[in-house]
């Protein structure tokens, strides 16, 4: 099966890819809904990500600071399965990575700003919920650490929150538009680390599909669109990616 799927990657010259918290396991940064992820074995912590819980309750909104100020996002690095992506770039054959992940590693790795489509927002950057201005997360946890539980915003005194979306936010719409152009217009669509259970990015595999597209899904767990793919594979994401993309060569024309 991975000697069909390097074939496809080499026969193809548009080739979209969605990531999901699968892809940066390697570099230590738990999944959330995995056998060992997140919410699975606490599934309180899903409390501190959903909008309305957090708006109206300054106690929730404390510790989400402190779970941002300990979270090992912060300093987590790219792993093998990112750098492959860097590669499959570099042959000139990605249309576009989209990504559920709200870590930056793909654009710590070397993924070029204008490819990365950042589906749910960064956590690098917070933004303030009245009147949306923009500060750091680290210059926000330098007043956390300070004392501050619940850091507002300099300019309007608003309640603060990561440029995440959390549960209860709607997407922007603009970058739900890019990520759909790139899925209709690929020849190739790998969905790769994500349980394809969120929408409206697992609804993307289907748009790819309906355009045209073949559909490889890496995954450690079963998914929704398993039997609607071309080919799964189950191998463990940092070392599948780079045998898939190793000695790739650039993109015919």
């Amino acid at each position: 099966m991975n000697t069909a799927v390097r074939d496809w990657i080499r026969a193809s010259d548009s080739i979209t890819v969605l990531t999901g918290a699968g892809i940066s396991t390697d570099s230590g940064i738990p999944d959330y809904r995995g056998p060992q992820g997140v919410w699975t074995k606490n599934p309180g912590m899903e409390k501190l990500v959903q909008l309305d819980t957090y708006m109206a309750d300054e106690d929730i909104r404390r510790r989400s600071w402190l779970a941002r100020r300990d979270t090992v996002l912060r300093t987590a690095e790219p792993n093998g399965g990112h750098r492959a992506l860097v590669d499959l770039e570099r042959s000139g054959r990605l249309v576009g990575l989209i990504t559920q992940n709200v870590d930056g590693l793909h654009l710590k790795a070397g993924s070029s700003p204008e490819k990365v489509i950042e589906l749910h927002g960064t956590m690098t950057m917070v933004r303030c919920t009245d009147c949306d201005a923009r500060t750091t997360l680290a210059e926000n946890l330098a007043r956390v650490e300070a004392g501050e539980g619940d850091p507002r915003c300099t300019v309007c005194g608003g309640i603060q929150k990561t440029a995440t979306i959390m549960f209860g936010e709607n997407l922007d719409r603009r970058v739900l538009e890019r990520a759909a152009i790139a899925s209709q217009v690929c020849d190739l669509f790998l969905a790769i680390g994500t349980s394809l259970q969120v929408e409206p990015a697992a609804s993307l595999c289907r748009v790819a599909r309906e355009a045209g597209a073949k559909l490889v899904v890496v995954n450690a767990e079963k998914t929704p669109y398993d039997r609607s793919a071309d080919a799964v594979l189950r191998e463990p994401i940092g070392e599948v990616l780079p045998e898939l993309v190793a000695g790739l060569e650039p993109a015919a024309g």
